[in-house]
């Protein structure tokens, strides 16, 4: 499969490659990574031929997109795709130190404290904080990010910011696309019932799907993606590694969904690793390959720590595949048998 072929997303004029880069590893997601590293490894996916970059204010607090952009100022601007997300609003905290210290997620990440903001105005914010953060005076694409109740807390606070959004942070999203400032208008999503919930209220261009469609499971095939078909929604597959264990195989330390993965899940890669042992694929190229047989996708943007593993995402792409492992399993029980497969 050629990574780099280009794919419309959704009805837009959007054009993306097959294979991205996903920036959330840059923000010191699983471990810290050091400036020198973090360079590498963006000179090492631009060498290689990536031109499809995605971050996030939320990857290390800001440390994403300031380390993602300090690398592509120096890059023609027309010859890769950018995008971001809108949602939340970082300002200093009153003890930098302190609160640093009382931090869970990303805690090797910038010293800034956030608060959830979807109105008209937060969104205006949030897309120019980016600019900044970026150093650059345009974003390809931008995406409403982390709209869900596992992220705000409670029911009430998720219907509260959807109606936010919808009375005005969509107005945003809409004028910067009619004034072509960003190419299209998306939401990331990793949990099933979303999709249907953003499209009730929304029109959107895309989802950015992270976790319901993987090698290892598919229930977005039941309401999600034939919703997304009929109203020409693209999409776009972040954590097609299900958070590490179909690049890894079922190792110690392995995240299944970033948690560790329960005996039954852990023997249901074991069994998947094994069916592409038997035809020499290695489970990250059959991983990496899967979603993009859905008409829908357009793109797949695993991230990378050290420049190594974006050449092992390269070679994974180019691994040929034979029919006959999507074939087995499927008769195995392992893979849907709607599955979109070759």
């Amino acid at each position: 499969m050629d990574p780099f072929q280009q794919r419309q997303l959704g009805r837009t004029d959007v054009t993306l490659p097959q294979l991205g880069f996903g920036g959330a590893p840059l923000g010191n997601l699983f471990a810290a990574v050091s400036e020198a590293d973090a360079t590498a490894t963006m000179e090492a996916a631009w060498a290689e031929g990536v031109r499809y970059y995605d971050t996030s204010p939320w990857y290390g607090r800001g440390l994403s997109e300031r380390r993602m952009g300090s690398f592509l100022l120096n890059q023609p601007r027309s010859a890769f795709r950018l995008s971001t997300k809108v949602g939340r609003i970082f300002t200093a905290p009153a003890d930098p130190e302190a609160f640093a210290k009382t931090q869970r997620s990303w805690p090797e990440g910038l010293k800034f404290q956030h608060h959830y903001d979807y109105s008209y105005d937060g969104v205006m914010r949030s897309y120019e904080d980016s600019l900044q953060r970026l150093g650059m005076n345009r974003v390809d694409i931008l995406l409403i990010h982390d709209l869900d109740a596992a992220n705000m807390g409670s029911e009430a606070l998720l219907a509260a910011h959807l109606t936010q959004l919808a009375t005005g942070g969509m107005r945003a999203l809409q004028e910067l696309k009619a004034h072509g400032l960003i190419g299209a208008v998306g939401a990331g999503v990793n949990r099933l019932g979303t999709i249907p919930r953003f499209l009730n209220l929304l029109d959107l261009d895309f989802f950015l799907v992270a976790l319901p469609y993987t090698l290892a499971e598919q229930p977005v095939l039941d309401e999600e993606f034939p919703l997304c078909e009929r109203r020409g929604v693209g999409l776009v597959i972040g954590g097609v590694f299900a958070s590490g264990i179909l690049a890894t195989g079922v190792v110690p330390g392995a995240r299944y969904n970033y948690h560790e993965p329960s005996p039954l899940e852990a023997e249901h890669v074991r069994r998947i690793e094994a069916v592409c042992a038997r035809y020499a694929v290695p489970l990250a190229a059959a991983a990496l390959q899967f979603p993009l047989h859905h008409q829908l996708v357009a793109s797949v943007i695993p991230g990378a720590l050290h420049p190594s593993q974006v050449g092992r995402n390269i070679e994974s792409m180019r691994h040929p595949i034979p029919d006959q492992l999507w074939a087995e399993l499927k008769q195995e029980g392992l893979l849907r048998a709607d599955a979109p497969t070759p």
